[in-house]
């Protein structure tokens, strides 16, 4: 067969069911949801403008106001997109990315985490999230100071700029991170701002970065690559 023919196209890009479970990997940047399949969830919570792509009977409705109760609703009403959820409902396959970010899934049973709002893919229903938002300097990093705290047990997707990697926090020893490229943390961290705010910084001579996200305690911290860039939404 001769090659770059629309057949070979096909056949390399057509989508294939592992039959790997509720959340399923299509590739390494595309997350497959198989919503009402049997013995499958009929729904599932997935981040605002995820959805590319869905087959069978499904419908998208917007979390409701009140639903995750008035203390998130007012999170909700500063923090932008990043933190603004969609329930899928039905029967069918439904496909979700983000800016091709590299897709990781996580089961939890019973634990906490947190995770930045802008790495937040998908989530099952039954797991409690909650808007947590760091108080000092908030004006400084629009975006970057909502995270999200889920708790429960189930499958949790989360999205990262190239591949993750995992920093183990232990007493005595804080770890530092940039926010922007801070994705997650466990649940049992309450991470605090550090400033290094001074001339040298606004002239480029500064030691780094001039704000942090400074972790200590027991628990671990998930960074990637590559600092986040978060847009705000005017609508």
């Amino acid at each position: 067969m001769s090659r770059y023919t629309l057949e070979e196209f096909l056949e390399a890009t057509r989508q294939t069911d592992r039959q790997q479970g509720f959340f399923e990997l299509e590739n390494s940047r595309l997350l497959e949801l198989n919503l009402g399949a049997p013995s499958m969830p009929s729904e599932a919570w997935i981040k605002a403008g995820a959805m590319v792509g869905y087959t069978g009977q499904v419908r998208f409705t917007r979390e409701g106001l009140l639903e995750q109760g008035v203390g998130n609703l007012l999170k909700k009403a500063v923090s932008g997109e990043g933190a603004r959820l969609t329930k899928a409902q039905g029967v069918g396959r439904v496909y979700l990315a983000d800016a091709a970010k590299k897709v990781t899934i996580l089961r939890l049973e019973g634990e906490a985490i947190y995770v930045n709002g802008n790495d937040l893919l998908a989530f099952e229903t039954p797991i409690r999230n909650e808007i947590k938002m760091m108080k000092r300097i908030s004006g400084l990093l629009a975006g970057g100071l909502f995270n999200v705290r889920l708790q429960g047990s189930g499958l949790v997707a989360i999205t990262t700029h190239y591949d993750p990697v995992t920093l183990c926090v232990t007493p005595g020893c804080p770890v530092h991170t940039d926010p922007n490229a801070t994705v997650a943390w466990s649940g049992t961290l309450e991470p605090t701002l550090r400033t290094d705010v001074s001339l040298k910084t606004f002239f480029g001579r500064g030691s780094g970065d001039s704000i942090q996200m400074e972790f200590d305690g027991e628990g671990f911290v998930v960074i990637q690559p590559m600092e986040e860039v978060y847009f705000q939404s005017g609508a």
